[in-house]
């Protein structure tokens, strides 16, 4: 394998990894945020109970997220440095707000709601688990606003070959960073609410802690079927974006390979096994289902793979301009499957609740456990289908793939660093499963125990 392709190899991996933790901590910033809040509202124990279990899991995966992040900063400079020159003038402004304007303040924030547990009065304690769950937010939006510049660079110009910041503000609203950022939220309020429902219902299932748990599901479960169903909304009015901004990905997605109107959604395909066929073998699908996806009209037009090709070969040079279909196609299938499960999953949930049958649902109670990897699945597809699905442009448009790798750092050094990286992550993997399913059996502390001072939190920390 060639330098290039191993660099891309590590970074996927590692980027996939460090994606694990990001919606769960965002998500169950927000859940402990809101449960803290019941508590301080209502005053019943079970809520305290909710919020010091729960905020347990918060800071593991807030730990391991920030070491697994920092691996990103060492890539750049690594593995691509012809890309950290091309962007550098870009990345840097929202990189530093990332650092100083978000990361800073949730940190403070989140070590004076660990140790501020019986020190500080209950409203300002409360105050800092919201500071902690908003500047969780704040800080995916700047990285989410420089990951955009990449799928729709704005705000710029050309000086020397490099990219040069012409306007923050485009830069920062720019409306793929918008979009992915409201994307990036569901997610996290998706994959936050699966894992209140998965864990209170391994709970429920021995009857152990019914207040705690069940108080846990009647948050989760309206809360999935919620962000489910704005995820498809948001989803077809970023899909409409993407059909002006990314025409490629949008055509790769369903394998549009001919410019068509009144195009079908497929449901399943099949095509030689090349990265661009350029046609089918089979395709069952749904007419003028993706027209209105894409554009928001039943016979809107899709600009197919193959005439994209033509067009950016005449205005970029020679060369394949498509990514690798069956990638594109498979990924987005996947993501919005999970989207669908999820919905269907939570609704059948919060029905039997409705009713007063979920603690007897034994079929809804073991399959919550499993069901609990749908948002990461989701999540590791959706962010390959985005980064994948631009290829082959590191920056659309402005720089390739194969001309951001770093030009004197061979395969051997990729390799040493690629197998470092894997060890270590292997080694953080088994710390973060062991301490979560550690606390997860352990289960809140006591009644009558729940207003000392953190000291759990504080180790966990």
């Amino acid at each position: 394998m060639t330098a290039l392709e191993l660099a891309r190899w590590q970074f996927g991996i590692t980027t996939l990894y460090h994606f694990i933790f990001v919606p769960v901590t965002i998500g169950l910033a927000l859940c402990v945020a809101v449960m803290q809040t019941r508590w301080y509202r209502t005053g019943e124990e079970h809520w305290l109970r909710s919020t010091r279990f729960w905020g347990k899991l918060l800071l593991i995966s807030f730990a391991l997220g920030v070491a697994t992040g920092i691996v990103q900063e060492f890539q750049f400079g690594m593995n691509w440095s012809n890309y950290s020159r091309f962007v550098g003038d870009i990345f840097g402004a929202p990189l530093a707000m990332e650092g100083l304007a978000a990361f800073f303040v949730e940190s403070t924030f989140l070590g004076l709601w660990i140790f501020g547990w019986g020190r500080l009065s209950k409203k300002t304690h409360l105050l800092c688990v919201w500071l902690v769950a908003l500047s969780t937010a704040l800080s995916a939006y700047f990285i989410l606003a420089a990951n955009s510049w990449m799928q729709h660079p704005v705000g710029y110009k050309m000086v020397d070959g490099k990219a040069e910041l012409t306007n923050i503000f485009s830069v920062l609203f720019n409306s793929t960073a918008l979009y992915a950022f409201a994307h990036t939220i569901l997610a996290a309020l998706l994959t936050a609410g699966m894992i209140l429902i998965a864990v209170s219902a391994w709970h429920l299932r021995r009857g152990r802690e019914v207040q705690v748990f069940g108080g846990a599901m009647r948050l989760a479960l309206p809360l999935v079927v919620f962000a489910a169903v704005v995820t498809m909304f948001v989803g077809h009015f970023n899909g409409i974006l993407m059909s002006h901004q990314q025409p490629m990905k949008m055509a790769a997605a369903d394998a549009v390979f001919n410019t068509e109107r009144g195009a079908g959604l497929s449901l399943f395909a099949t095509g030689d096994f090349e990265s661009n066929p350029e046609g089918l073998n089979r395709n069952v699908e749904i007419p003028n289902l993706l027209s209105w996806i894409s554009t928001g009209y039943p016979r809107g037009e899709i600009e197919g793979i193959n005439n994209l090709n033509r067009e950016y070969q005449r205005k970029y040079g020679p060369g394949n301009y498509s990514p690798i279909v069956a990638v594109a196609y498979w990924t987005w299938r996947a993501m919005i499957g999970c989207a669908v499960a999820m919905l269907a999953f939570a609704a059948w949930g919060w029905w039997l609740q409705r009713r007063g049958r979920l603690r007897d649902s034994k079929w809804f109670l073991r399959l919550a456990v499993p069901a609990v990897a749908l948002p990461f699945i989701a999540s590791a597809t959706g962010w390959m289908f985005t980064e994948m699905g631009r290829q082959p442009w590191v920056v659309f448009g402005l720089l390739k793939t194969n001309e951001a790798n770093s030009p004197s750092v061979g395969p051997a050094e990729v390799w040493i660093t690629l197998v470092g990286f894997t060890l270590l992550y292997g080694a953080l993997a088994g710390f973060a499963g062991w301490a979560f399913v550690r606390a997860v059996r352990k289960g809140p502390v006591e009644a009558g125990h729940a207003e000392d001072p953190g000291q759990e939190l504080a180790l966990t920390y």
